[in-house]
């Protein structure tokens, strides 16, 4: 494995951790209503555990209230009851055969917790990162070992793992800050 292997790999791994941030993220609620709200949750159907989003449709009823119909009429209480036991938050109403979900007004309060959500996200994301920068400098220390390259050579990938470093946590800074703004924006 050569010096620009290391790089690459290691860029692509902070990439999915920045991903993995921004799916994070995503799913902190704001004040407003969108359907990737309910992808994580599970219903039960037929004994086994399938995501909402495979036994019903999603859809907006408008900003501020997601609707669900669930393709099967029997299911409607088990998805009612996975959208209440979640945690976020959310008291769905039924209505014939599908249900509303209104997306409540964030308090204070709530907003303040969420952005403490975010921020705990933000730090995983940076721990991710350095974890991937100490990983990259280990096989370049590997590497240097097996004088497969100079020490000149290792300290000039190391500067470039460093910099590639400081990009990626200044990214998850600027993502975190945003979703931070986006929530405290009443």
């Amino acid at each position: 494995m050569a010096m620009t292997d290391v790089r690459k790999a290691t860029e692509q791994k902070m990439l999915k951790s920045i991903d993995a941030l921004k799916i994070d993220l995503s799913k902190v609620r704001t004040g407003r209503a969108h359907t990737g709200l309910l992808d994580h949750l599970q219903v039960e159907y037929y004994g086994a555990m399938v995501p909402i989003s495979q036994v019903a449709n999603i859809g907006l009823a408008d900003a501020r209230t997601i609707s669900v119909q669930p393709w099967e009429k029997k299911l409607l209480p088990a998805v009612e009851k996975a959208i209440r036991e979640s945690d976020l938050g959310l008291n769905p109403a039924s209505q014939g055969d599908m249900l509303r979900v209104p997306m409540p007004a964030l308090t204070e309060e709530r907003r303040r917790e969420l952005t403490k959500v975010i921020k705990h996200e933000g730090e995983s994301a940076r721990v991710a990162v350095r974890n991937l920068r100490r990983d990259a400098n280990q096989q370049l220390k590997e590497l240097l070992k097996k004088k497969e390259i100079s020490e000149d050579g290792e300290r000039r990938a190391q500067d470039e793992i460093q910099k590639l470093t400081d990009k990626f946590v200044a990214d998850i800074d600027r993502l975190v800050g945003e979703k931070e703004k986006e929530i405290m924006t009443v």
